[in-house]
Protein backbone atom coordinates (compact mmCIF):
# COMPACT_ATOMS: atom_id res chain seq x y z
CA UNK A 1 0.00 0.00 0.00
CA UNK A 2 2.83 2.39 0.76
CA UNK A 3 5.80 3.75 -1.09
CA UNK A 4 9.12 2.69 0.43
CA UNK A 5 12.48 3.94 -0.76
CA UNK A 6 15.72 2.87 0.90
CA UNK A 7 18.28 5.53 0.01
CA UNK A 8 19.79 7.29 3.03
CA UNK A 9 21.42 10.68 3.21
CA UNK A 10 23.19 12.16 6.24
CA UNK A 11 21.91 15.37 7.77
CA UNK A 12 24.30 18.29 7.88
CA UNK A 13 23.30 20.47 10.80
CA UNK A 14 23.31 24.22 10.87
CA UNK A 15 24.87 26.15 13.73
CA UNK A 16 22.11 27.89 15.66
CA UNK A 17 22.95 31.49 16.39
CA UNK A 18 20.19 31.91 18.98
CA UNK A 19 16.73 33.34 19.23
CA UNK A 20 16.58 37.09 18.76
CA UNK A 21 12.89 37.74 18.88
CA UNK A 22 11.37 37.42 22.34
CA UNK A 23 8.87 40.25 21.83
CA UNK A 24 7.16 38.43 18.94
CA UNK A 25 5.44 36.12 21.40
CA UNK A 26 2.47 38.40 21.82
CA UNK A 27 2.18 39.23 18.15
CA UNK A 28 4.56 42.21 18.17
CA UNK A 29 7.53 41.04 16.15
CA UNK A 30 11.12 42.10 16.62
CA UNK A 31 12.73 40.80 13.45
CA UNK A 32 16.21 40.49 12.16
CA UNK A 33 17.04 39.56 8.58
CA UNK A 34 17.44 35.94 9.68
CA UNK A 35 16.04 34.00 12.62
CA UNK A 36 17.18 30.58 13.76
CA UNK A 37 15.80 27.69 15.78
CA UNK A 38 16.31 23.95 15.99
CA UNK A 39 12.85 23.42 14.48
CA UNK A 40 10.85 25.75 12.25
CA UNK A 41 7.11 25.05 12.24
CA UNK A 42 5.29 26.62 9.31
CA UNK A 43 1.56 27.09 9.92
CA UNK A 44 -0.87 28.25 12.57
CA UNK A 45 -3.10 25.17 12.82
CA UNK A 46 -3.76 23.09 15.92
CA UNK A 47 -1.09 20.67 14.68
CA UNK A 48 1.42 23.52 14.48
CA UNK A 49 0.84 24.31 18.15
CA UNK A 50 1.13 20.73 19.40
CA UNK A 51 4.25 20.17 17.29
CA UNK A 52 5.92 23.27 18.72
CA UNK A 53 4.91 22.51 22.31
CA UNK A 54 6.32 19.01 22.03
CA UNK A 55 9.64 20.26 20.66
CA UNK A 56 10.00 22.59 23.65
CA UNK A 57 9.00 19.91 26.13
CA UNK A 58 11.79 17.77 24.73
CA UNK A 59 14.35 20.50 25.26
CA UNK A 60 14.79 21.92 21.75
CA UNK A 61 14.18 25.38 20.37
CA UNK A 62 11.30 26.10 18.04
CA UNK A 63 9.82 28.94 16.08
CA UNK A 64 6.29 29.08 14.66
CA UNK A 65 6.10 30.95 11.36
CA UNK A 66 2.39 31.44 10.84
CA UNK A 67 0.59 32.88 7.83
CA UNK A 68 -2.38 33.28 10.17
CA UNK A 69 -2.91 35.97 12.76
CA UNK A 70 -5.09 33.69 14.86
CA UNK A 71 -3.79 30.34 16.06
CA UNK A 72 -5.62 27.02 16.08
CA UNK A 73 -6.95 26.60 12.56
CA UNK A 74 -10.47 25.19 12.34
CA UNK A 75 -10.49 24.16 15.99
CA UNK A 76 -10.45 27.85 16.92
CA UNK A 77 -12.48 29.01 13.93
CA UNK A 78 -15.92 27.55 14.43
CA UNK A 79 -15.44 23.79 14.50
CA UNK A 80 -16.39 23.53 18.15
CA UNK A 81 -18.66 20.49 17.80
CA UNK A 82 -15.61 18.22 17.64
CA UNK A 83 -15.37 15.27 15.27
CA UNK A 84 -14.26 13.14 18.18
CA UNK A 85 -14.53 9.58 16.98
CA UNK A 86 -13.47 7.17 19.70
CA UNK A 87 -12.12 9.32 22.54
CA UNK A 88 -10.19 6.35 23.94
CA UNK A 89 -7.50 6.80 21.28
CA UNK A 90 -7.10 10.56 21.74
CA UNK A 91 -4.06 11.02 23.97
CA UNK A 92 -1.12 13.31 24.61
CA UNK A 93 -1.41 17.00 23.82
CA UNK A 94 -4.63 16.44 21.92
CA UNK A 95 -6.31 15.14 25.04
CA UNK A 96 -4.62 17.87 27.07
CA UNK A 97 -6.24 20.48 24.82
CA UNK A 98 -9.71 19.07 25.56
CA UNK A 99 -8.82 18.82 29.25
CA UNK A 100 -7.92 22.50 29.28
CA UNK A 101 -11.24 23.29 27.62
CA UNK A 102 -12.89 21.25 30.38
CA UNK A 103 -11.10 23.29 33.04
CA UNK A 104 -12.21 26.54 31.41
CA UNK A 105 -15.86 25.55 31.62
CA UNK A 106 -15.53 24.48 35.25
CA UNK A 107 -15.38 28.19 36.06
CA UNK A 108 -18.91 29.55 36.58
CA UNK A 109 -17.82 32.81 34.94
CA UNK A 110 -17.31 30.91 31.67
CA UNK A 111 -21.10 30.51 31.42
CA UNK A 112 -21.99 34.08 30.47
CA UNK A 113 -25.11 33.50 28.40
CA UNK A 114 -26.54 30.36 29.96
CA UNK A 115 -26.17 28.29 33.09
CA UNK A 116 -24.02 25.18 32.90
CA UNK A 117 -26.89 22.98 34.04
CA UNK A 118 -29.01 24.33 31.19
CA UNK A 119 -26.49 23.33 28.53
CA UNK A 120 -27.60 20.19 26.71
CA UNK A 121 -24.23 18.43 27.10
CA UNK A 122 -24.55 16.73 23.70
CA UNK A 123 -21.45 15.77 21.72
CA UNK A 124 -20.69 13.50 18.78
CA UNK A 125 -21.09 10.03 20.21
CA UNK A 126 -20.12 11.17 23.69
CA UNK A 127 -21.14 13.67 26.33
CA UNK A 128 -19.86 17.15 25.63
CA UNK A 129 -18.55 17.36 29.19
CA UNK A 130 -16.87 14.07 30.06
CA UNK A 131 -16.36 13.91 33.81
CA UNK A 132 -14.59 10.53 33.66
CA UNK A 133 -11.91 11.77 31.24
CA UNK A 134 -12.08 15.35 32.58
CA UNK A 135 -12.35 16.53 29.00
CA UNK A 136 -14.79 18.74 27.15
CA UNK A 137 -15.27 18.08 23.47
CA UNK A 138 -17.64 20.94 22.58
CA UNK A 139 -16.59 24.57 22.96
CA UNK A 140 -16.77 28.15 21.73
CA UNK A 141 -14.20 29.37 19.16
CA UNK A 142 -12.64 32.00 21.41
CA UNK A 143 -12.12 29.42 24.15
CA UNK A 144 -10.16 27.16 21.81
CA UNK A 145 -8.01 30.08 20.66
CA UNK A 146 -7.33 31.04 24.27
CA UNK A 147 -6.13 27.49 25.04
CA UNK A 148 -3.74 27.56 22.08
CA UNK A 149 -2.43 31.00 23.03
CA UNK A 150 -1.86 29.75 26.58
CA UNK A 151 0.11 26.78 25.23
CA UNK A 152 2.34 29.18 23.32
CA UNK A 153 2.75 31.60 26.24
CA UNK A 154 3.48 28.93 28.86
CA UNK A 155 6.17 27.32 26.72
CA UNK A 156 7.64 30.68 25.69
CA UNK A 157 7.26 29.80 22.00
CA UNK A 158 8.03 32.63 19.58
CA UNK A 159 5.30 33.09 16.97
CA UNK A 160 5.80 35.23 13.88
CA UNK A 161 2.34 35.93 12.49
CA UNK A 162 1.12 36.99 9.08
CA UNK A 163 4.23 35.55 7.47
CA UNK A 164 3.59 33.91 4.11
CA UNK A 165 6.07 31.52 2.53
CA UNK A 166 7.54 32.69 -0.75
CA UNK A 167 6.35 29.63 -2.63
CA UNK A 168 8.31 30.45 -5.79
CA UNK A 169 11.81 30.94 -4.43
CA UNK A 170 11.58 30.94 -0.64
CA UNK A 171 12.86 27.45 0.11
CA UNK A 172 16.64 27.19 0.16
CA UNK A 173 17.79 23.60 -0.19
CA UNK A 174 21.12 21.82 -0.20
CA UNK A 175 20.66 18.58 -2.09
CA UNK A 176 17.73 16.91 -0.30
CA UNK A 177 17.41 19.02 2.82
CA UNK A 178 15.94 22.42 3.62
CA UNK A 179 18.41 25.01 4.89
CA UNK A 180 15.99 27.89 5.35
CA UNK A 181 12.70 29.38 4.27
CA UNK A 182 12.01 32.97 3.28
CA UNK A 183 8.64 34.68 3.46
CA UNK A 184 7.14 37.33 1.21
CA UNK A 185 8.27 39.98 3.70
CA UNK A 186 11.88 39.00 3.00
CA UNK A 187 12.35 37.45 6.44
CA UNK A 188 14.54 34.33 6.49
CA UNK A 189 14.16 31.44 8.94
CA UNK A 190 16.90 28.87 9.40
CA UNK A 191 16.41 25.52 11.09
CA UNK A 192 17.69 21.99 11.30
CA UNK A 193 14.26 20.42 10.89
CA UNK A 194 11.11 21.88 9.36
CA UNK A 195 7.49 20.96 10.00
CA UNK A 196 4.80 21.87 7.46
CA UNK A 197 1.63 22.13 9.55
CA UNK A 198 -0.51 23.95 6.97
CA UNK A 199 -3.76 22.60 5.57
CA UNK A 200 -2.45 23.32 2.07
CA UNK A 201 0.98 21.67 2.30
CA UNK A 202 2.65 24.76 0.85
CA UNK A 203 6.11 24.19 2.31
CA UNK A 204 6.03 20.53 1.34
CA UNK A 205 5.21 21.42 -2.26
CA UNK A 206 7.78 24.20 -2.46
CA UNK A 207 10.43 21.78 -1.21
CA UNK A 208 9.79 19.47 -4.16
CA UNK A 209 8.04 16.69 -2.27
CA UNK A 210 5.59 14.64 -4.33
CA UNK A 211 1.89 15.04 -3.59
CA UNK A 212 -1.57 14.41 -5.00
CA UNK A 213 -4.59 16.66 -5.46
CA UNK A 214 -8.04 15.19 -6.06
CA UNK A 215 -9.33 11.65 -5.99
CA UNK A 216 -7.26 8.68 -7.05
CA UNK A 217 -8.79 5.97 -9.16
CA UNK A 218 -9.83 2.99 -7.08
CA UNK A 219 -7.32 0.79 -8.87
CA UNK A 220 -4.34 2.87 -7.68
CA UNK A 221 -4.51 1.50 -4.13
CA UNK A 222 -7.09 -1.27 -4.63
CA UNK A 223 -9.84 0.69 -2.90
CA UNK A 224 -13.62 0.77 -3.13
CA UNK A 225 -14.60 4.21 -1.83
CA UNK A 226 -12.11 6.44 -3.64
CA UNK A 227 -12.73 7.93 -7.06
CA UNK A 228 -16.05 9.05 -8.53
CA UNK A 229 -19.10 7.73 -6.65
CA UNK A 230 -22.23 8.61 -8.67
CA UNK A 231 -25.54 7.49 -7.14
CA UNK A 232 -23.80 6.42 -3.92
CA UNK A 233 -25.58 8.21 -1.08
CA UNK A 234 -24.28 7.67 2.45
CA UNK A 235 -25.72 10.78 4.06
CA UNK A 236 -28.63 13.08 3.39
CA UNK A 237 -26.66 15.58 1.35
CA UNK A 238 -28.17 14.73 -2.03
CA UNK A 239 -31.31 15.30 -4.10
CA UNK A 240 -32.43 11.69 -3.88
CA UNK A 241 -35.66 11.20 -5.80
CA UNK A 242 -36.73 14.87 -5.73
CA UNK A 243 -36.35 14.97 -9.55
CA UNK A 244 -35.45 18.65 -9.55
CA UNK A 245 -34.82 20.26 -12.90
CA UNK A 246 -31.48 22.06 -13.30
CA UNK A 247 -32.87 24.44 -15.93
CA UNK A 248 -33.97 28.04 -15.44
CA UNK A 249 -37.35 27.08 -16.87
CA UNK A 250 -37.96 23.63 -15.39
CA UNK A 251 -37.70 20.95 -18.06
CA UNK A 252 -36.45 23.34 -20.76
CA UNK A 253 -32.71 22.90 -21.50
CA UNK A 254 -32.79 25.82 -23.91
CA UNK A 255 -33.59 28.20 -21.04
CA UNK A 256 -30.13 27.77 -19.51
CA UNK A 257 -28.71 26.20 -16.35
CA UNK A 258 -29.32 27.39 -12.82
CA UNK A 259 -26.25 28.70 -10.96
CA UNK A 260 -23.90 26.29 -9.16
CA UNK A 261 -24.64 23.28 -11.34
CA UNK A 262 -21.89 21.83 -13.51
CA UNK A 263 -22.54 20.97 -17.13
CA UNK A 264 -19.43 18.78 -17.29
CA UNK A 265 -19.51 15.00 -17.59
CA UNK A 266 -19.27 13.74 -13.99
CA UNK A 267 -17.05 10.85 -15.08
CA UNK A 268 -17.06 7.11 -14.63
CA UNK A 269 -17.53 5.54 -11.21
CA UNK A 270 -14.31 4.52 -9.54
CA UNK A 271 -12.12 6.68 -11.78
CA UNK A 272 -9.91 9.42 -10.42
CA UNK A 273 -10.33 13.14 -11.03
CA UNK A 274 -8.96 16.47 -9.85
CA UNK A 275 -12.08 17.43 -7.91
CA UNK A 276 -11.85 18.02 -4.18
CA UNK A 277 -14.56 17.96 -1.56
CA UNK A 278 -16.43 21.17 -0.89
CA UNK A 279 -15.31 23.86 1.52
CA UNK A 280 -17.45 25.98 3.83
CA UNK A 281 -17.24 28.05 7.00
CA UNK A 282 -18.27 26.61 10.36
CA UNK A 283 -20.28 29.60 11.52
CA UNK A 284 -20.92 30.40 15.16
CA UNK A 285 -24.54 31.55 15.38
CA UNK A 286 -26.86 32.43 18.23
CA UNK A 287 -30.50 33.26 18.94
CA UNK A 288 -29.54 35.10 22.12
CA UNK A 289 -30.77 38.66 21.48
CA UNK A 290 -28.14 40.15 23.79
CA UNK A 291 -25.37 38.59 21.70
CA UNK A 292 -26.94 38.37 18.23
CA UNK A 293 -26.04 40.33 15.10
CA UNK A 294 -28.72 39.94 12.38
CA UNK A 295 -27.61 38.64 9.00
CA UNK A 296 -26.72 41.50 6.72
CA UNK A 297 -27.11 41.68 2.97
CA UNK A 298 -23.58 41.18 1.60
CA UNK A 299 -22.15 43.36 -1.12
CA UNK A 300 -22.93 41.95 -4.53
CA UNK A 301 -25.79 39.84 -3.20
CA UNK A 302 -27.56 37.92 -5.96
CA UNK A 303 -30.66 35.95 -4.98
CA UNK A 304 -30.55 33.95 -8.22
CA UNK A 305 -27.53 32.07 -6.85
CA UNK A 306 -29.91 30.26 -4.48
CA UNK A 307 -32.74 29.45 -6.86
CA UNK A 308 -32.01 25.76 -6.50
CA UNK A 309 -32.79 25.92 -2.78
CA UNK A 310 -36.28 27.23 -3.53
CA UNK A 311 -36.93 24.11 -5.59
CA UNK A 312 -35.61 21.93 -2.77
CA UNK A 313 -38.09 23.55 -0.40
CA UNK A 314 -40.85 23.14 -2.97
CA UNK A 315 -40.05 19.41 -2.98
CA UNK A 316 -40.89 19.33 0.74
CA UNK A 317 -37.41 19.34 2.31
CA UNK A 318 -37.34 20.99 5.76
CA UNK A 319 -34.00 20.11 7.38
CA UNK A 320 -32.36 23.54 7.34
CA UNK A 321 -31.53 23.54 11.04
CA UNK A 322 -30.51 19.90 11.52
CA UNK A 323 -26.78 20.75 11.78
CA UNK A 324 -27.09 23.81 13.97
CA UNK A 325 -25.19 21.90 16.65
CA UNK A 326 -25.27 23.44 20.14
CA UNK A 327 -22.11 24.66 21.80
CA UNK A 328 -21.95 26.48 25.17
CA UNK A 329 -23.53 29.85 25.83
CA UNK A 330 -26.48 29.52 23.48
CA UNK A 331 -24.35 29.28 20.36
CA UNK A 332 -23.98 26.79 17.54
CA UNK A 333 -21.37 25.27 15.31
CA UNK A 334 -23.22 25.24 11.98
CA UNK A 335 -22.18 22.67 9.38
CA UNK A 336 -23.41 21.80 5.91
CA UNK A 337 -26.59 19.74 5.71
CA UNK A 338 -28.78 18.70 2.81
CA UNK A 339 -28.67 18.87 -1.00
CA UNK A 340 -28.14 22.65 -1.16
CA UNK A 341 -26.51 24.09 1.91
CA UNK A 342 -23.38 25.81 3.18
CA UNK A 343 -20.93 23.61 1.25
CA UNK A 344 -19.96 25.57 -1.87
CA UNK A 345 -19.77 22.56 -4.17
CA UNK A 346 -17.38 22.74 -7.09
CA UNK A 347 -15.94 26.15 -6.24
CA UNK A 348 -12.65 25.15 -4.61
CA UNK A 349 -11.03 22.85 -7.18
CA UNK A 350 -8.08 25.13 -7.89
CA UNK A 351 -7.55 26.27 -4.28
CA UNK A 352 -4.76 23.80 -3.35
CA UNK A 353 -2.42 24.90 -6.14
CA UNK A 354 -3.65 28.48 -6.49
CA UNK A 355 -1.57 31.59 -5.90
CA UNK A 356 -2.22 33.53 -2.71
CA UNK A 357 -4.12 36.09 -4.77
CA UNK A 358 -6.33 33.45 -6.35
CA UNK A 359 -6.92 31.80 -2.98
CA UNK A 360 -8.13 35.13 -1.60
CA UNK A 361 -10.58 35.32 -4.48
CA UNK A 362 -11.84 31.80 -3.73
CA UNK A 363 -12.16 32.59 -0.03
CA UNK A 364 -14.07 35.79 -0.79
CA UNK A 365 -16.42 33.90 -3.13
CA UNK A 366 -17.10 31.37 -0.36
CA UNK A 367 -17.76 34.15 2.14
CA UNK A 368 -20.14 35.90 -0.23
CA UNK A 369 -21.94 32.65 -1.03
CA UNK A 370 -22.44 31.59 2.58
CA UNK A 371 -23.29 35.03 3.95
CA UNK A 372 -25.68 35.49 1.05
CA UNK A 373 -27.32 32.15 1.74
CA UNK A 374 -27.98 33.05 5.37
CA UNK A 375 -29.46 36.39 4.30
CA UNK A 376 -31.48 34.70 1.55
CA UNK A 377 -33.14 32.22 3.90
CA UNK A 378 -33.91 34.96 6.42
CA UNK A 379 -35.33 37.45 3.90
CA UNK A 380 -36.40 36.07 0.53
CA UNK A 381 -40.23 36.01 0.33
CA UNK A 382 -40.23 32.61 -1.38
CA UNK A 383 -38.75 30.81 1.64
CA UNK A 384 -41.33 28.69 3.52
CA UNK A 385 -42.75 30.80 6.32
CA UNK A 386 -41.81 28.42 9.14
CA UNK A 387 -38.22 28.20 7.92
CA UNK A 388 -37.85 31.95 7.50
CA UNK A 389 -39.43 32.69 10.85
CA UNK A 390 -36.87 30.43 12.53
CA UNK A 391 -33.91 31.78 10.56
CA UNK A 392 -34.80 35.36 11.48
CA UNK A 393 -34.18 34.41 15.11
CA UNK A 394 -30.55 33.58 14.35
CA UNK A 395 -27.54 35.80 13.80
CA UNK A 396 -23.78 35.96 14.14
CA UNK A 397 -22.38 35.79 17.68
CA UNK A 398 -21.27 39.26 18.69
CA UNK A 399 -18.52 38.00 21.00
CA UNK A 400 -16.81 35.74 18.45
CA UNK A 401 -14.33 36.72 15.71
CA UNK A 402 -14.65 40.33 16.78
CA UNK A 403 -11.82 41.56 14.55
CA UNK A 404 -13.28 39.84 11.46
CA UNK A 405 -16.84 41.07 11.34
CA UNK A 406 -17.88 38.14 13.57
CA UNK A 407 -17.10 35.80 10.68
CA UNK A 408 -14.73 32.80 11.16
CA UNK A 409 -11.08 33.50 10.47
CA UNK A 410 -10.41 30.21 8.70
CA UNK A 411 -12.25 28.61 5.80
CA UNK A 412 -12.75 24.86 6.21
CA UNK A 413 -10.09 23.43 3.91
CA UNK A 414 -11.36 19.88 4.11
CA UNK A 415 -8.73 18.67 1.69
CA UNK A 416 -5.98 20.22 -0.38
CA UNK A 417 -2.64 18.66 -1.29
CA UNK A 418 -1.84 15.25 0.17
CA UNK A 419 1.77 14.17 0.34
CA UNK A 420 2.94 10.97 -1.35
CA UNK A 421 5.25 9.97 1.45
CA UNK A 422 7.24 7.11 2.81
CA UNK A 423 3.95 5.25 3.37
CA UNK A 424 0.51 5.96 1.91
CA UNK A 425 -2.47 5.30 4.18
CA UNK A 426 -5.46 3.94 2.26
CA UNK A 427 -8.92 2.68 3.10
CA UNK A 428 -7.38 -0.77 3.48
CA UNK A 429 -5.43 0.34 6.56
CA UNK A 430 -8.40 2.35 7.88
CA UNK A 431 -10.73 -0.65 7.58
CA UNK A 432 -8.22 -3.09 9.05
CA UNK A 433 -7.67 -5.03 5.82
CA UNK A 434 -3.94 -4.24 5.73
CA UNK A 435 -1.60 -3.92 8.73
CA UNK A 436 0.12 -0.74 9.85
CA UNK A 437 3.67 -0.83 11.14
CA UNK A 438 5.44 1.80 13.23
CA UNK A 439 2.33 3.64 14.47
CA UNK A 440 2.64 7.23 15.72
CA UNK A 441 -0.99 7.78 16.65
CA UNK A 442 -4.50 6.56 16.02
CA UNK A 443 -7.68 7.64 14.28
CA UNK A 444 -11.22 6.35 14.43
CA UNK A 445 -13.62 8.70 12.64
CA UNK A 446 -15.73 7.70 9.66
CA UNK A 447 -14.05 8.00 6.25
CA UNK A 448 -16.01 11.14 5.47
CA UNK A 449 -15.89 12.95 2.16
CA UNK A 450 -18.26 15.81 1.43
CA UNK A 451 -19.69 16.27 -2.04
CA UNK A 452 -17.27 17.08 -4.84
CA UNK A 453 -19.61 18.00 -7.70
CA UNK A 454 -23.19 18.90 -8.59
CA UNK A 455 -24.10 17.66 -12.05
CA UNK A 456 -26.99 16.87 -14.41
CA UNK A 457 -28.05 13.25 -14.62
CA UNK A 458 -28.86 11.51 -17.93
CA UNK A 459 -32.54 11.86 -16.95
CA UNK A 460 -32.17 15.62 -16.84
CA UNK A 461 -32.21 16.17 -13.06
CA UNK A 462 -29.73 17.77 -10.70
CA UNK A 463 -27.70 15.54 -8.39
CA UNK A 464 -24.72 15.75 -6.02
CA UNK A 465 -21.78 13.35 -6.02
CA UNK A 466 -18.93 12.48 -3.70
CA UNK A 467 -20.54 12.43 -0.25
CA UNK A 468 -19.20 9.21 1.28
CA UNK A 469 -19.26 7.94 4.86
CA UNK A 470 -17.76 4.56 5.73
CA UNK A 471 -17.07 3.73 9.37
CA UNK A 472 -13.86 1.85 10.22
CA UNK A 473 -15.55 -0.36 12.80
CA UNK A 474 -12.74 0.16 15.29
CA UNK A 475 -9.85 2.60 15.74
CA UNK A 476 -6.86 2.21 13.44
CA UNK A 477 -3.16 2.99 13.66
CA UNK A 478 -1.49 5.72 11.60
CA UNK A 479 1.95 4.86 10.25
CA UNK A 480 5.12 6.86 10.81
CA UNK A 481 5.66 7.00 7.05
CA UNK A 482 2.51 9.09 6.56
CA UNK A 483 4.20 12.25 7.86
CA UNK A 484 7.64 11.65 6.30
CA UNK A 485 8.45 12.38 2.65
CA UNK A 486 9.85 9.68 0.43
CA UNK A 487 13.53 9.22 1.10
CA UNK A 488 15.65 11.14 -1.32
CA UNK A 489 13.17 14.00 -1.70
CA UNK A 490 13.53 15.90 1.59
CA UNK A 491 15.34 14.52 4.62
CA UNK A 492 14.47 17.12 7.26
CA UNK A 493 10.77 17.79 6.72
CA UNK A 494 7.75 16.43 8.59
CA UNK A 495 4.15 16.88 7.37
CA UNK A 496 1.47 16.15 10.02
CA UNK A 497 -1.54 17.76 8.25
CA UNK A 498 -1.23 17.27 4.48
CA UNK A 499 -0.41 13.66 5.31
CA UNK A 500 0.40 10.84 2.92
CA UNK A 501 -2.94 9.19 2.29
CA UNK A 502 -5.49 8.49 -0.38
CA UNK A 503 -8.47 10.80 -0.75
CA UNK A 504 -10.87 8.54 1.09
CA UNK A 505 -8.43 7.61 3.86
CA UNK A 506 -7.77 11.29 4.42
CA UNK A 507 -11.51 11.65 4.95
CA UNK A 508 -11.01 9.99 8.33
CA UNK A 509 -7.51 11.17 9.23
CA UNK A 510 -8.36 14.84 8.58
CA UNK A 511 -10.15 15.37 11.90
CA UNK A 512 -8.75 18.07 14.17
CA UNK A 513 -8.04 15.81 17.20
CA UNK A 514 -5.96 13.59 14.89
CA UNK A 515 -4.07 16.56 13.46
CA UNK A 516 -3.10 17.50 17.02
CA UNK A 517 -1.93 13.93 17.64
CA UNK A 518 0.15 13.89 14.47
CA UNK A 519 1.54 17.34 15.22
CA UNK A 520 2.81 16.13 18.57
CA UNK A 521 4.32 13.04 16.96
CA UNK A 522 6.07 15.22 14.39
CA UNK A 523 7.52 17.33 17.20
CA UNK A 524 8.67 14.19 18.99
CA UNK A 525 10.41 12.81 15.91
CA UNK A 526 12.07 16.15 15.22
CA UNK A 527 13.46 16.33 18.76
CA UNK A 528 14.73 12.75 18.63
CA UNK A 529 16.46 13.35 15.30
CA UNK A 530 18.14 16.43 16.74
CA UNK A 531 19.19 14.60 19.90
CA UNK A 532 20.65 11.66 17.97
CA UNK A 533 22.05 13.85 15.18
CA UNK A 534 20.35 11.61 12.62
CA UNK A 535 18.35 11.91 9.45
CA UNK A 536 14.64 11.46 10.22
CA UNK A 537 14.53 8.53 7.80
CA UNK A 538 17.39 6.82 9.68
CA UNK A 539 15.68 6.86 13.06
CA UNK A 540 14.86 3.45 14.45
CA UNK A 541 11.22 3.15 15.45
CA UNK A 542 12.30 1.32 18.58
CA UNK A 543 13.68 4.64 19.77
CA UNK A 544 10.61 6.63 18.75
CA UNK A 545 7.86 4.52 20.29
CA UNK A 546 8.98 4.88 23.95
CA UNK A 547 9.11 8.66 23.62
CA UNK A 548 5.63 8.79 22.08
CA UNK A 549 4.26 6.70 24.93
CA UNK A 550 6.17 8.73 27.53
CA UNK A 551 4.33 11.85 26.39
CA UNK A 552 0.89 10.23 26.42
CA UNK A 553 0.34 9.15 22.84
CA UNK A 554 -1.94 6.15 22.35
CA UNK A 555 -0.63 3.68 19.79
CA UNK A 556 -2.85 0.67 20.32
CA UNK A 557 -6.58 0.23 20.90
CA UNK A 558 -7.36 -2.18 23.71
CA UNK A 559 -11.13 -1.67 23.86
CA UNK A 560 -13.94 -3.52 22.15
Amino acid sequence: MGNKVNNHFPIVFLFIAGLLFSSCRNGQDTRDHSMDADVIVYGGTAAAITAAVQVVRMGKTVLIVSPDKHLGGLTASGLGFSDTGNKEVIGGLSQEFYHRVYLHYQDPEAWKWQKKQEYGNVGQGTSAIDEDYRTMWIFEPHVAEKVFENFVHEHDIPVIRNEWLDRESGVEMEEDRILSITTLSGQNYKGKIFIDATYEGDLMAAAGVRYHVGRESNDVYHEQWNGIQKEVFHHGHHFGNMNISPYIIPGDPSSGILPRISTEDPGENGKGDNRIQAYCYRTCLTKNEANRIPFERPDGYDSTQYELLIRVYQAGWRETFHKFDPIPNLKTDVNNHGPFSFDNIGMSYDYPEASYERRREIIKEHEDYQQGLLYFIANDPRIPAEVQEEMKKWGLSRDEFKDNGNWPHQIYVREARRMIGDFVMTENEILGKSPVVDPIGMGSYTMDSHNTQRYITPDGYVQNEGDIGVHPGKPYQIALGTIIPEEGTCTNLLVPVAVSSSHIAFGSIRMEPVFMILGQSAGTIAAIALEKNQNIHDLDYSGIKPELLEYGQILEFTGN
